[in-house]
């Protein structure tokens, strides 16, 4: 348990020396948060009943789907992971602690968004704080897993950011944090349940705000903790220990099979 700690606090403390991991944590979130809070209210006014809930999954996109894997693979380029495999770390604490460190300071920059929020912007609260609250920390794990998940089966760097940007790039158009779901295509709209953020924003939506949804809040909620648990499993098995060693448990498309819930939601909106 020391060495746990031990281990969290040195990754909690790179996060905030490290200046690529500080911008990804908390500038670039931050930065584009007062950003759109200035803008988008004029645009559409009822952009405030919808900000803190797009901002908060934004903020853990950014941190755990972009941020998130090249320091997995970084780690693993310089041998750092076959030191813990001698000393008999096992794969899942390997993981577990830049999934841990990194969702922490996503809920930090959180917190700041939803303060300045409501105090500065006039941000709509939640009906139901509770459940925010609960599925903020449920969206944290589902980014943070798959972000854990993009590090594991990319071979450098320059991998996570193709593999990160397939998802971030398509939230940010359909995954109804800039625009609502119910105005996009008809036909958009159940390619749009292949992402993340949408069925954070549905629950959110529909849980904590009592809002109207087009997809069933619950079978959201769903998605998103069954994400979260093939993410993190399919992570430590397709988990290599160095670049050297190629003898993986399995090929790295079996990391396809966590958008197994996504594709069956399609078929409920």
């Amino acid at each position: 348990m020391t060495a746990f700690v031990n281990h969290f606090s040195f990754e909690f403390k790179t996060g905030l020396r490290n200046a690529n991991q500080l911008f990804i944590n908390y500038l670039f979130p931050l930065g584009f948060f007062l950003m759109i809070a200035f803008i988008m209210p004029q645009i559409n006014p009822g952009f405030r009943e919808t900000m803190l809930p797009a901002m908060v999954i934004f903020a853990m996109l950014a941190s755990n789907i972009l941020g998130l894997p090249s320091p997995i693979v970084e780690s693993r380029e310089a041998g750092i992971y076959r030191s813990f495999k001698i000393n008999g770390v096992p794969a899942e604490s390997i993981l577990s602690i830049p999934v841990i460190t990194t969702i922490f300071h996503s809920l930090i920059t959180s917190a700041i968004i939803i303060a300045l929020g409501i105090v500065v912007f006039d941000a709509i609260p939640p009906v139901n704080w509770p459940a925010f609250v609960g599925l903020t920390f449920l969206t944290a794990f589902t980014c943070g897993t798959l972000g854990a998940l993009i590090g594991v089966i990319s071979e450098n760097t320059r991998a996570t950011v193709l593999w990160s940007q397939l998802i971030f790039l398509p939230s940010m158009l359909i995954g109804g944090l800039m625009m609502p779901i119910g105005i996009l295509p008809e036909a958009v709209q159940p390619f749009s349940a292949l992402l993340p953020t949408t069925h954070a924003m549905q629950s959110m939506l529909g849980l904590a705000y009592q809002a109207e949804t087009i997809f069933n809040p619950w079978v959201s909620t769903g998605v998103l903790i069954v994400s979260t648990g093939l993410a993190f499993g399919l992570a430590i098995y397709l988990f290599n220990w160095d670049n050297r060693n190629n003898a993986r448990r399995g090929h790295p498309l079996m990391a396809l099979l966590v958008l197994i819930p996504y594709v069956i939601s399609m078929f409920l909106v």
